[in-house]
């Protein structure tokens, strides 16, 4: 694996945002920097009479400008900049991640809806990326931390807990200094009533008592790993999405997973909660790849 990050930008706020947010994990990390553009068809459109300029010419300087961007705040950070293609661009995105950290790219909002923070290429690449892949909101540089100080929340699913998962919100807590949330969304069973499905108050009770051990054994060895990091657990009645939208609404980063399927090259791969917390998160978010 290259000891470098990668940022993908297209000239969007939200790619201008995502390469920032990347030069900051760069430095963190104390990795260079790859900033690239995926060309399509348009990119190659050759100058004539009726066009101001060369569209190829415009994705070079778009880059260009972006790496003097990032220089201005990180004047000893190793950056390059260049255009990849080859390809359609969740393919040439994927492809140029392999052997790199982490691959961060711009979170768009879909058809309008001020919710549904990513597009299509975003979920594609998260779907599909070897590597860890963050998606980053246009302002997410512009948040600060929580008023507890930064905090990094990850998703734990208490029955088969990943450690690919565990191991990455971890370590991006201690290079952050950040508390780590652990948090997991757990619904009670239902009981039949004359008011429909409802959970018994006392019943509620017993089954909390059992996810907060579930979580408290998910967790265990990681503080003993990671002693510099503060654990807090946070076992929420609710479905693991809604739980982690809620619990990372001022986080510096929302970590979730995403199962390996090696041999599945067809429709949607992302598993309903990442699905849900990409497109509704307002932090940053991680997917993770694991087994």
């Amino acid at each position: 694996m290259a000891d470098y990050l990668l940022a993908a930008i297209d000239g969007s706020a939200q790619s201008i945002a995502a390469a920032r947010w990347a030069a900051d994990e760069a430095a963190r990390h104390d990795l260079p920097l790859r900033l690239v553009h995926a060309q399509t068809w348009l990119d190659d459109i050759h100058t004539d009479p009726g066009q101001p300029a060369d569209v190829r010419a415009l994705t070079t300087r778009m880059l260009t400008d972006a790496k003097q961007a990032i220089r201005t705040t990180h004047p000893s950070l190793e950056i390059r900049a260049e255009l990849i293609g080859g390809g359609e661009p969740v393919d040439v995105l994927v492809d140029a991640a392999a052997d790199t950290r982490m691959l961060v790219l711009g979170s768009r909002g879909l058809g309008g809806f001020g919710a549904l923070m990513v597009g299509s290429v975003g979920l594609a690449v998260a779907a599909r990326s070897e590597v860890p892949t963050v998606l980053v909101r246009s302002d997410a540089t512009e948040r600060p931390s929580g008023p507890d100080g930064p905090e990094v929340v990850v998703g734990v699913d208490t029955r088969e807990p990943a450690t690919d998962v565990l191991d990455f919100a971890f370590r991006e807590a201690a290079r952050r200094g950040a508390v780590l949330r652990a948090v997991h969304g757990w619904t009670p069973p239902p009981v039949w009533g004359y008011a429909g499905w409802v959970s018994p108050q006392p019943e509620a009770e017993q089954f909390r008592a059992i996810e907060d051990e579930l979580l408290t054994l998910a967790m265990t060895g990681w503080q003993e790993k990671y002693p510099e990091v503060t654990v807090v657990q946070d076992c929420r009645i609710g479905s693991g999405a809604a739980a982690l939208v809620d619990a990372g609404a001022d986080a510096d980063l929302l970590v979730v997973g995403r199962r390996r399927r090696p041999h599945h090259h067809a429709g949607m791969r992302l598993g309903p909660v990442a699905h849900a917390v990409l497109h509704h998160a307002q932090s940053p978010v991680a997917v993770v790849p694991h087994d």
